[in-house]
Protein backbone atom coordinates (compact mmCIF):
# COMPACT_ATOMS: atom_id res chain seq x y z
CA UNK A 1 0.00 0.00 0.00
CA UNK A 2 1.17 3.42 -0.64
CA UNK A 3 1.83 6.13 1.41
CA UNK A 4 -0.95 8.06 -0.02
CA UNK A 5 -3.47 5.54 0.64
CA UNK A 6 -3.07 5.81 4.46
CA UNK A 7 -3.60 9.83 4.53
CA UNK A 8 -6.74 10.66 6.15
CA UNK A 9 -8.57 13.14 4.36
CA UNK A 10 -9.62 15.62 6.42
CA UNK A 11 -12.70 18.33 5.15
CA UNK A 12 -12.21 21.61 4.27
CA UNK A 13 -13.29 24.19 6.15
CA UNK A 14 -16.59 26.08 4.65
CA UNK A 15 -16.96 29.60 4.94
CA UNK A 16 -20.56 30.87 4.39
CA UNK A 17 -21.37 33.92 1.77
CA UNK A 18 -24.23 36.06 1.44
CA UNK A 19 -25.58 38.53 -0.35
CA UNK A 20 -27.48 42.07 -0.09
CA UNK A 21 -27.68 43.71 3.38
CA UNK A 22 -26.62 47.46 3.72
CA UNK A 23 -24.29 49.47 6.45
CA UNK A 24 -25.90 52.71 8.04
CA UNK A 25 -23.90 55.39 9.77
CA UNK A 26 -26.15 57.72 12.45
CA UNK A 27 -25.38 61.08 11.89
CA UNK A 28 -25.81 63.41 14.76
CA UNK A 29 -25.98 66.98 15.75
CA UNK A 30 -23.70 69.03 14.32
CA UNK A 31 -21.59 71.05 17.19
CA UNK A 32 -19.49 73.69 16.24
CA UNK A 33 -16.30 75.08 17.91
CA UNK A 34 -17.66 78.24 19.05
CA UNK A 35 -15.69 80.02 21.43
CA UNK A 36 -17.13 81.73 25.02
CA UNK A 37 -19.58 79.87 24.88
CA UNK A 38 -18.99 76.65 27.21
CA UNK A 39 -21.64 73.85 27.86
CA UNK A 40 -22.28 69.67 29.11
CA UNK A 41 -24.97 68.06 28.36
CA UNK A 42 -26.05 64.50 27.90
CA UNK A 43 -27.80 63.87 24.09
CA UNK A 44 -30.45 60.91 23.63
CA UNK A 45 -31.09 59.27 20.58
CA UNK A 46 -33.49 57.27 19.23
CA UNK A 47 -33.82 56.03 15.45
CA UNK A 48 -37.12 54.27 14.33
CA UNK A 49 -37.13 52.63 11.28
CA UNK A 50 -40.56 50.65 9.95
CA UNK A 51 -40.84 46.97 9.28
CA UNK A 52 -42.79 45.65 6.30
CA UNK A 53 -45.41 44.28 8.92
CA UNK A 54 -46.12 47.93 8.97
CA UNK A 55 -44.48 47.67 12.41
CA UNK A 56 -41.51 49.53 13.79
CA UNK A 57 -38.00 48.77 15.99
CA UNK A 58 -36.26 51.69 17.67
CA UNK A 59 -32.48 51.79 18.36
CA UNK A 60 -31.44 54.05 21.16
CA UNK A 61 -28.26 55.41 22.97
CA UNK A 62 -27.53 58.35 25.51
CA UNK A 63 -23.71 60.23 25.48
CA UNK A 64 -22.06 62.85 26.88
CA UNK A 65 -20.96 66.01 24.96
CA UNK A 66 -18.99 69.18 26.24
CA UNK A 67 -17.60 72.54 24.70
CA UNK A 68 -14.95 74.55 26.77
CA UNK A 69 -14.28 78.40 26.38
CA UNK A 70 -11.94 77.96 23.69
CA UNK A 71 -13.98 75.96 21.52
CA UNK A 72 -12.97 72.80 21.89
CA UNK A 73 -15.21 70.05 22.30
CA UNK A 74 -15.42 66.70 23.65
CA UNK A 75 -17.75 64.15 22.66
CA UNK A 76 -18.80 60.59 23.61
CA UNK A 77 -19.73 57.98 21.37
CA UNK A 78 -22.00 55.06 22.91
CA UNK A 79 -23.45 52.59 20.69
CA UNK A 80 -26.66 51.92 19.38
CA UNK A 81 -29.06 49.09 21.00
CA UNK A 82 -32.82 48.14 21.03
CA UNK A 83 -34.96 50.51 23.10
CA UNK A 84 -36.56 48.43 25.86
CA UNK A 85 -34.38 45.80 25.29
CA UNK A 86 -31.50 43.49 27.51
CA UNK A 87 -28.59 44.92 25.73
CA UNK A 88 -26.52 47.48 27.24
CA UNK A 89 -25.07 50.16 25.24
CA UNK A 90 -21.23 50.71 25.57
CA UNK A 91 -19.10 53.34 25.00
CA UNK A 92 -16.90 52.82 21.66
CA UNK A 93 -15.01 56.14 20.95
CA UNK A 94 -13.82 59.53 22.59
CA UNK A 95 -13.45 62.59 20.21
CA UNK A 96 -11.92 65.28 21.22
CA UNK A 97 -11.40 68.38 18.93
CA UNK A 98 -9.33 71.82 18.94
CA UNK A 99 -10.01 74.26 16.42
CA UNK A 100 -7.03 75.87 17.95
CA UNK A 101 -4.12 73.20 16.83
CA UNK A 102 -6.91 71.84 13.98
CA UNK A 103 -6.46 68.67 15.63
CA UNK A 104 -9.05 65.49 15.90
CA UNK A 105 -8.68 62.70 18.43
CA UNK A 106 -11.19 59.69 17.17
CA UNK A 107 -9.96 57.14 20.69
CA UNK A 108 -10.90 53.79 20.57
CA UNK A 109 -11.81 52.19 23.90
CA UNK A 110 -11.24 48.74 22.63
CA UNK A 111 -8.00 48.87 21.74
CA UNK A 112 -6.79 52.16 23.50
CA UNK A 113 -5.50 54.27 20.06
CA UNK A 114 -6.12 57.82 19.28
CA UNK A 115 -6.34 58.14 15.56
CA UNK A 116 -5.08 61.59 14.83
CA UNK A 117 -6.78 63.41 11.69
CA UNK A 118 -7.16 66.80 10.96
CA UNK A 119 -9.76 69.10 12.22
CA UNK A 120 -11.08 71.74 10.09
CA UNK A 121 -13.45 74.12 12.16
CA UNK A 122 -12.47 77.58 13.54
CA UNK A 123 -13.78 79.78 16.36
CA UNK A 124 -13.96 82.73 13.46
CA UNK A 125 -16.44 81.18 11.58
CA UNK A 126 -20.00 81.90 11.70
CA UNK A 127 -21.95 78.53 11.83
CA UNK A 128 -25.25 78.84 11.37
CA UNK A 129 -28.44 76.07 10.83
CA UNK A 130 -29.94 75.67 7.84
CA UNK A 131 -33.04 77.22 7.13
CA UNK A 132 -35.13 75.76 3.96
CA UNK A 133 -37.67 78.11 2.18
CA UNK A 134 -40.96 76.88 0.80
CA UNK A 135 -41.18 76.75 -3.50
CA UNK A 136 -40.71 74.51 -6.27
CA UNK A 137 -37.33 72.63 -6.37
CA UNK A 138 -34.89 74.21 -8.89
CA UNK A 139 -34.61 71.27 -11.36
CA UNK A 140 -38.51 70.58 -11.11
CA UNK A 141 -38.25 67.62 -9.46
CA UNK A 142 -40.83 68.46 -6.23
CA UNK A 143 -41.44 71.54 -3.99
CA UNK A 144 -40.46 72.48 -0.65
CA UNK A 145 -42.31 73.71 2.40
CA UNK A 146 -40.69 76.14 5.05
CA UNK A 147 -42.49 76.84 8.61
CA UNK A 148 -41.19 78.82 11.27
CA UNK A 149 -42.91 77.29 14.10
CA UNK A 150 -42.06 80.53 16.62
CA UNK A 151 -40.21 80.10 19.73
CA UNK A 152 -40.12 77.85 23.20
CA UNK A 153 -38.13 77.15 25.94
CA UNK A 154 -36.02 73.69 25.69
CA UNK A 155 -33.52 72.34 28.55
CA UNK A 156 -33.94 75.86 30.23
CA UNK A 157 -33.36 77.82 27.40
CA UNK A 158 -35.08 80.15 24.51
CA UNK A 159 -34.99 77.91 21.47
CA UNK A 160 -36.64 79.03 17.93
CA UNK A 161 -38.00 76.13 15.82
CA UNK A 162 -38.01 75.66 11.56
CA UNK A 163 -39.95 72.88 9.55
CA UNK A 164 -38.54 71.64 6.64
CA UNK A 165 -40.77 69.92 4.32
CA UNK A 166 -39.25 68.22 0.82
CA UNK A 167 -41.33 66.50 -1.88
CA UNK A 168 -40.00 64.50 -4.68
CA UNK A 169 -42.14 63.89 -7.36
CA UNK A 170 -42.74 60.32 -8.46
CA UNK A 171 -39.83 59.03 -10.57
CA UNK A 172 -37.24 61.50 -8.94
CA UNK A 173 -35.36 59.06 -7.02
CA UNK A 174 -37.09 55.35 -8.33
CA UNK A 175 -40.21 56.07 -6.17
CA UNK A 176 -43.12 55.52 -7.51
CA UNK A 177 -45.07 57.41 -5.14
CA UNK A 178 -44.34 61.05 -3.79
CA UNK A 179 -41.57 60.65 -1.37
CA UNK A 180 -42.00 62.98 1.57
CA UNK A 181 -38.51 63.73 4.19
CA UNK A 182 -39.32 66.33 6.75
CA UNK A 183 -36.59 67.95 8.85
CA UNK A 184 -37.45 69.96 11.81
CA UNK A 185 -35.27 71.15 14.81
CA UNK A 186 -35.30 73.85 17.45
CA UNK A 187 -32.05 75.82 17.63
CA UNK A 188 -30.43 77.71 20.85
CA UNK A 189 -28.54 81.22 20.06
CA UNK A 190 -27.25 81.23 23.25
CA UNK A 191 -25.20 77.82 22.55
CA UNK A 192 -25.32 77.61 19.14
CA UNK A 193 -26.43 74.14 18.57
CA UNK A 194 -29.90 72.11 18.00
CA UNK A 195 -31.44 71.32 21.83
CA UNK A 196 -34.10 69.63 19.31
CA UNK A 197 -33.65 67.89 16.35
CA UNK A 198 -35.75 65.61 14.23
CA UNK A 199 -35.31 64.12 11.07
CA UNK A 200 -38.02 61.61 9.35
CA UNK A 201 -37.41 60.27 5.97
CA UNK A 202 -38.07 57.38 3.96
CA UNK A 203 -34.65 56.73 3.32
CA UNK A 204 -33.26 56.50 6.98
CA UNK A 205 -36.49 56.22 9.20
CA UNK A 206 -37.23 58.48 12.10
CA UNK A 207 -34.43 60.18 13.89
CA UNK A 208 -34.65 62.46 16.80
CA UNK A 209 -32.21 63.76 19.27
CA UNK A 210 -33.13 65.29 22.69
CA UNK A 211 -30.45 67.99 24.34
CA UNK A 212 -31.16 66.75 28.50
CA UNK A 213 -28.88 67.85 31.58
CA UNK A 214 -27.49 71.06 30.06
CA UNK A 215 -24.94 73.29 31.98
CA UNK A 216 -23.29 76.27 30.70
CA UNK A 217 -20.65 76.12 33.56
CA UNK A 218 -16.92 75.67 32.55
CA UNK A 219 -16.16 71.69 31.94
CA UNK A 220 -13.30 70.20 33.24
CA UNK A 221 -9.92 70.61 31.73
CA UNK A 222 -9.30 66.92 32.22
CA UNK A 223 -11.88 65.94 29.14
CA UNK A 224 -9.82 67.59 26.34
CA UNK A 225 -6.65 65.49 26.96
CA UNK A 226 -6.07 62.26 25.34
CA UNK A 227 -7.19 59.59 28.11
CA UNK A 228 -4.48 58.02 29.76
CA UNK A 229 -3.14 54.97 28.42
CA UNK A 230 -4.15 55.68 25.04
CA UNK A 231 -1.50 55.73 22.38
CA UNK A 232 -1.65 58.15 19.30
CA UNK A 233 -1.47 57.07 15.51
CA UNK A 234 -0.78 60.12 13.27
CA UNK A 235 -3.27 59.78 10.41
CA UNK A 236 -3.03 63.34 9.08
CA UNK A 237 -0.98 62.07 6.51
CA UNK A 238 -1.78 58.36 5.09
CA UNK A 239 -5.43 58.95 6.30
CA UNK A 240 -7.33 56.47 7.97
CA UNK A 241 -7.63 52.76 7.45
CA UNK A 242 -10.11 51.11 4.71
CA UNK A 243 -12.14 48.95 6.78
Amino acid sequence: MSPESNTVQLPSKSVQTYDGGTRQVLESIFIPPLAHAPFSLTLETEWTRTMNNGGSYTMVNKRQIMRDSAGRIYQERWLLVPKNGKVESKMNFIQISDPATHTLYNCETATRQCYLQVYSGSTKANYQPGVGRSGALTDGSGYATHEDLGGDTLAGFDTVGYRDTTTLNPGTFGNDQPMVSMREFWYSKQLGINLLSILDSPLVGKERFTATDVNISEPQHRYFVIPEGYTVIDQRETGPPVR
